[in-house]
């Protein structure tokens, strides 16, 4: 008689739990899979290039490498204390600049989108054709537009004395001037750099609930008060965002002031020194005089500002900033 074959009992389920981890897990693998290529270009060309320029900051540091450059330890940080170094007036010049280039630089942007934002259901050829125009002079090269800025603030024949004079008012030295050539170089800068405010206020205005704003109007609220307590809210995460960029941005600007200022010529920064951001004084420190280890405390100290910059003005600004 044939006996029958033990039947196999099936396997116990799988807890939920275990099953949701092995989805988790598979997901996390394909999540670094897909950003390993990125994260080692990252590394390899940004992290540690950031790890050396520490390292050579505690050196006298020269092209035959560490083992050939004497260590001299926190002494390059020491003399950028000293006040004959010009390292703190770099750092003034450079808060003067950034503090008057991000407010006005917000206070055109969010004006222009204002006026440039679609007032139909549909945008027109007209409002794509000034978007486009206010936004080209942020994709053309700072490094060339500088060049046709130049000629406007040439103190004889320029474009900008040729209007004052229009105006009965006196010409002006421009960038041969202390006084005048750092708002030279910030009207520049304004210009090239206002057409990717107005992008980010575009994009945030339309994303203010229609719907809310005419309840104001029909509550009996007139534009400013709209303005102020009901569409501000709704700017204000875009206004943080735009505070921020701006901000590094204004302290790492470094190719219009170099070619403003006549750095062409090895004296970018002038005339003495009124125009010497701390990232000029960076590069003149590190290419024109060739103190690499000096040069690399002053971007260790740069970042190390703009770091905590940037921690303070997230740390405020989130308090005043709406979420929906």
């Amino acid at each position: 008689m044939v006996q029958p074959l033990p039947t196999q009992s099936p396997p116990p389920p799988r807890p939920a739990g275990a099953a949701a981890g092995a989805a988790r897990r598979r997901s996390a693998n394909w999540g670094w899979a897909l950003v390993l290529p990125a994260l080692a270009f990252m590394t390899l060309f940004t992290y540690l290039p950031a790890l050396l320029v520490a390292a050579m900051s505690l050196f006298q540091w020269n092209l035959a490498g560490f083992g050939a450059s004497p260590w001299v330890g926190l002494h390059h940080y020491a003399e950028l204390l000293n006040p004959i170094s010009g390292f703190l007036q770099s750092l003034t010049v450079t808060a003067y600049y950034a503090g008057v280039t991000v407010p006005l630089s917000i206070a055109l942007g969010l004006g222009l989108a204002w006026l440039l934002k679609s007032r139909g259901p549909k945008v027109t050829w007209w409002e794509t054709f000034t978007r486009a125009a206010v936004f080209l002079p942020y994709i053309t090269p700072a490094i060339a537009t500088s060049i046709i800025w130049v000629f406007i603030f040439n103190p004889q024949f320029g474009l900008a004395n040729t209007v004052l004079a229009a105006l009965h008012l006196p010409a002006l030295g421009w960038l041969t001037s202390t006084t005048w050539a750092l708002p030279a170089v910030i009207i520049n800068n304004l210009w090239h750099n206002v057409g990717f405010m107005v992008i980010l206020f575009l994009a945030a205005l339309s994303n203010v609930p229609r719907d809310v704003v005419e309840a104001a109007w029909m509550d009996g609220a007139n534009g400013a008060q709209t303005f102020w307590h009901i569409i501000r809210p709704h700017l204000s995460p875009v206004m943080l965002l735009a505070v921020i960029l701006g901000t590094i941005q204004a302290m790492q600007t470094f190719a219009s002031i170099y070619q403003m200022t006549g750095g062409q010529f090895g004296g970018g920064g002038g005339p003495l020194q009124s125009t010497t951001t701390t990232a000029i004084y960076l590069y003149k420190s590190a290419f024109v005089y060739f103190h690499y280890g000096y040069g690399a405390a002053v971007g260790v100290v740069l970042f190390v500002i703009m770091l905590a910059v940037t921690l303070l003005q997230k740390q405020i600004g989130e308090r005043r900033t709406f979420y929906r």
